[in-house]
């Protein structure tokens, strides 16, 4: 069988854009090294390795100074590869879990001293069956005590449906990659009007990362900045960016200098940069 081919760009553009001092990719995954971090028997799909030290470069590159990563899918409930990156640099990387909704407290806390700061759960039919929101709601009220928040990735079709349940949450919630709304629906899509009303409620903050994933024109993703423009100019105290490196399950591999150069035009002046990429990350994530 064929190795898997890289999912992403090993020599990326180098930026124009500087990054203020600080600066956070609040959503970045690794994969292995299989040899020393299996993936999960049950994964719907298999990547090539993507391990830490490629991460480091690619940040050393774009002059990122802190991190955040989110557990894939394909590792499942084994955040091993997560905590060694972490491990890595501790006190620049935070990370993102993913474990069944029964977890117990003692095995928060102990995450939480590895430096995962929440958990993920993922509601995208590629990525398998997902776990009922009444089970999350309850992991959340279990959560409440340790300063975690909840990730949700989710079909933009599903927001309006999930959003009562989501509202009785007692802790943060982040919604990845703009909610996945379809950037060909345009700004006045009902998905995208029930994201911005869902972020009314100041428990909940979105990552404006995935415009390569939102898009339907390909680079440099016209189409789907101005959605993320409109998530920073309204919620400007609780947006996060992120490269969503290795870009897992996409057809066109994105340049990641090309990525950060966008950030001109989703969030156009240096305060809204300074928020986006240094300070609220530093608020929900809690660096050293």
């Amino acid at each position: 069988m064929a190795e898997p081919a890289l999912s992403y760009n090993p020599n990326p553009t180098e930026p124009k854009l500087k990054l203020p001092d600080g600066a956070c990719d609040a959503h970045f995954h690794v994969f292995g090294p299989q040899a020393q971090f299996p993936f999960a028997e049950n994964r719907t799909y298999t990547p090539a390795d993507a391990p830490k030290e490629k991460l480091f470069d690619l940040h050393d590159f774009l002059l990122v100074e802190r991190g955040v990563v989110v557990q894939p899918a394909v590792h499942g409930f084994d955040n091993a590869a997560a905590a060694d990156l972490i491990a890595a640099k501790p006190g620049s990387y935070r990370g993102v879990a993913l474990l069944p909704p029964g977890i117990e407290v003692a095995e928060m806390k102990r995450l939480h001293e590895q430096g995962f700061r929440g958990v993920r759960f993922n509601y995208m039919q590629h990525l398998g069956a997902a776990v009922p929101i009444a089970d999350v709601m309850k992991l959340a009220a279990r959560m409440a005590g340790i300063g975690w928040h909840l990730q949700l990735h989710m079909e933009s079709s599903l927001i309006a449906g999930m959003t009562p349940a989501l509202k009785l949450s007692p802790v943060p919630v982040v919604i990845d990659h703009m909610g996945r709304i379809d950037a060909s629906h345009g700004l006045d899509q009902p998905e995208f009007k029930h994201l911005l009303s869902l972020l009314e409620d100041k428990r909940f903050w979105v990552k404006v990362c995935g415009v390569e994933r939102a898009s339907r024109q390909g680079a440099p993703y016209a189409d789907a900045v101005p959605f993320a423009r409109k998530l920073v100019q309204e919620f400007g105290d609780r947006t996060l960016w992120g490269t969503d490196w290795p870009h897992p399950n996409l057809a066109a591999i994105p340049d990641d200098g090309v990525l950060v150069d966008l950030l001109a035009e989703i969030a156009p002046s240096e305060a809204q940069r300074q928020a986006l990429l240094v300070d609220n990350p530093q608020r929900l994530y809690k660096f050293s």
